[in-house]
């Protein structure tokens, strides 16, 4: 039997990865896998620059779509993928090698996972996960400057002219398509309780 695909996206800082770690902790890695877009991301050199030559990495183009796509059908199909990790350009980060195997639960993650129709096809639950702006923005911050040591102006103006005009066209219009609505404005526990016994529901018929 074909993995339960499920798809999770949201804006930046919306907590994606928090929901993600979670059912991580509660389900062995025989039964539930990951796939993140993040590790898709091109090189910097084949990203597009905005008017004021600043590299923009929140825009559809700057991920390896087909390769994305590609892994994402064979691993629906019973095969293992083997992906390097992007690390955001730190680099006082070591990249790791990762190997994604088959599994009876397969998530796929990131910020246009929805945006394209044929991986959105694949997907047999679509969960949008909601934060207001200012906790998004917040988030951000705190990821970006601690995380991935990027410095507090540069989080700032990629915020305003990246992300969020971003967001707007690539992400918030495809919250309709999705099948559950996660509100992460202060918590997910209710939800990610339920998110919990569906899943294991589904591992039981697979």
């Amino acid at each position: 039997m074909k993995p339960y695909i499920i798809g999770i996206t949201g804006g930046s800082g919306s907590g994606k990865t928090s929901i993600i770690r979670e059912l991580q902790k509660t389900f062995p890695a025989h039964e539930l896998s990951l796939v993140s877009q993040d590790n898709y991301y091109k090189p910097r050199e084949e990203q597009q620059k905005d008017a004021n030559g600043v590299t923009n990495f929140d825009l559809p183009t700057c991920i390896h779509h087909e390769e994305f796509l590609k892994d994402m059908i064979a691993l629906r199909d019973g095969h293992s993928i083997v992906k390097q990790e992007y690390t955001f350009n730190n680099a006082d980060a070591t990249p790791q090698t990762i190997e994604v195997k088959p599994t009876p639960i397969l998530i796929i993650e990131g910020l246009f996972v929805f945006y394209y129709e044929a991986l959105r096809e694949l997907m047999d639950l679509k969960i949008y996960v909601h934060a207001s702006d200012i906790v998004k923005l917040k988030r951000r911050i705190n990821r970006d400057k601690v995380e991935r040591n990027y410095p507090i102006d540069d989080v700032l103006y990629r915020y305003e002219h990246h992300v969020t005009p971003a967001f707007e066209k690539y992400i918030l219009p495809y919250k309709k398509l999705s099948d559950i609505i996660i509100n992460n404005e202060h918590s997910y526990q209710d939800a990610l309780f339920v998110l919990k016994g569906f899943i294991r529901n589904q591992i039981t018929i697979r």
